[in-house]
């Protein structure tokens, strides 16, 4: 995924059209598309500043984390639920999510499931 472009040049453009010249002129001139000077000069009317948004990271996580009490409990009450059992539990309650979503839900919250040396072993007989 490319970088934005600066601010320096967002600014430029934004102050080249705002000096009178044309969304399709300033973009030729600073060698951007028109769409992307016709944009930045909207946001800089309505935001006051072109600087660029967030790119990347996680943006469900947030979805999520709004029902952390519902899955924190429904994990607690049956704490032997695979992911995909877990999912369609939360579905019948509402609650949209993947099993990869779950997944890194734990691990935000410091959950696993790994045995531990009280545990019983898989198999109860040698092989």
């Amino acid at each position: 995924m490319p970088s934005p472009l600066s601010v320096d040049r967002r600014e430029r453009v934004v102050a080249a059209v705002a000096a009178g010249a044309s969304c399709r002129r300033a973009a030729a001139r600073f060698g951007v598309s028109v769409s992307s000077a016709s944009r930045w000069c909207g946001q800089s009317a309505r935001d006051g500043h072109v600087a660029p948004k967030p790119m990347g990271g996680d943006h469900t996580s947030q979805a999520i984390e709004a029902h952390a009490n519902l899955i924190l409990a429904t994990s607690q009450q049956e704490p032997r639920l695979f992911l995909r059992e877990l999912r369609d539990r939360l579905a019948e309650q509402g609650v949209q999510t993947s099993t990869s979503g779950l997944s890194r839900f734990f691990a935000r919250h410091g959950i696993s499931w790994k045995k531990g040396r009280r545990t019983q072993p898989s198999r109860s007989v040698r092989t």
